[in-house]
């Protein structure tokens, strides 16, 4: 079985729900033309990702948008990771919203690791990672800064997921890709990253978790790399039952770790050199 993800490598237009609407809908038909399962789009496209915001800009999960969102992908029976800047309690969270190919909302995730050093401090943190059930497959999924940290994809594989699928809007590419390879490699998950161009962005890319043949031999696990400018689809083609089969046999995710030895991974106490003032 081939998961295929189709990856939207383009701008959103800042604050402008309705015309990032059109630009999704018509996404979601072009993705069911290519036989996509799912359309991968960059971090907080609906609304556009813009500061200062307040949960003022930031939409309901019920809301109109959303919902017709969900009838296009129940239309042309292609999935979605829709993302927006969402109401929190007090302030707007990030998030990602995962609708299958009848347009059911699957979950909803909220970025945990917001760039509380940058203009993100105005937002509200997620609480949790979490996987859910895509027509049988596994979905995880990390937004931007999530990625910097390998707890995220390791809770992540460890609660299940096969693919994890991350929206992003930032530039600096070169060591994001490397951590993203990694992050595939470590956890035997499929990855793909969805990136908005610009100079010295884009790179909207995929990584296949193996990183061996059936022979033993050392393989590249990368499926594409776009270029920084380009602008439109592409294509991720994963492998399932390959996937499978290779995390059936292969010595990564969760299969030998020490978790005795990982209590320090619990501690909140920051010292120096990483303390930082905000």
């Amino acid at each position: 079985m081939i998961f295929r993800v189709a990856i939207l490598q383009q701008q959103a237009q800042k604050g402008s729900v309705k015309e990032n609407l059109k630009t999704v809908l018509t996404a979601i038909k072009t993705a069911s033309e290519q036989r996509a399962d799912i359309l991968l789009l960059p971090e907080c496209f609906l609304t556009g990702y813009f500061f200062p915001v307040t949960n003022c800009d930031a939409l309901e999960t019920d809301c109109v948008e959303i919902q017709t969102v969900c009838r296009a992908a129940a239309e042309y029976g292609t999935g979605v990771v829709l993302t927006s800047f969402t109401k929190g309690n007090k302030k707007p969270k990030n998030s990602a919203i995962v609708i299958d190919k009848q347009g059911n909302i699957l979950m909803t995730y909220s970025k945990v690791h917001t760039c509380d050093f940058s203009d993100e401090i105005c937002l509200e943190s997620g609480s949790e990672f979490k996987v859910c059930d895509f027509h049988g497959i596994k979905l995880g999924i990390m937004i931007c800064y999530d990625r910097e940290y390998p707890e995220s994809a390791r809770v992540l594989m460890l609660k299940g997921a096969e693919i994890i699928l991350v929206p992003n809007d930032c530039a600096s590419m070169t060591p994001r890709l490397n951590a993203l390879s990694t992050r595939a490699y470590e956890n035997m998950t499929g990855i793909a990253m969805a990136n908005a161009p610009g100079d010295n962005a884009g790179q909207s890319c995929a990584f296949s978790p193996i990183c061996w043949d059936e022979n033993g031999l050392c393989i590249d696990n990368t499926l594409l790399i776009a270029g920084e400018k380009e602008i439109g689809f592409f294509y991720a083609d994963f492998d399932m039952e390959r996937i499978r089969k290779y995390r059936e046999t292969e010595m990564m995710g969760n299969t030998f770790r020490k978790v005795k030895a990982y209590s320090e991974l619990l501690n909140s106490e920051i010292l120096p050199p990483f303390i930082r003032e905000i």
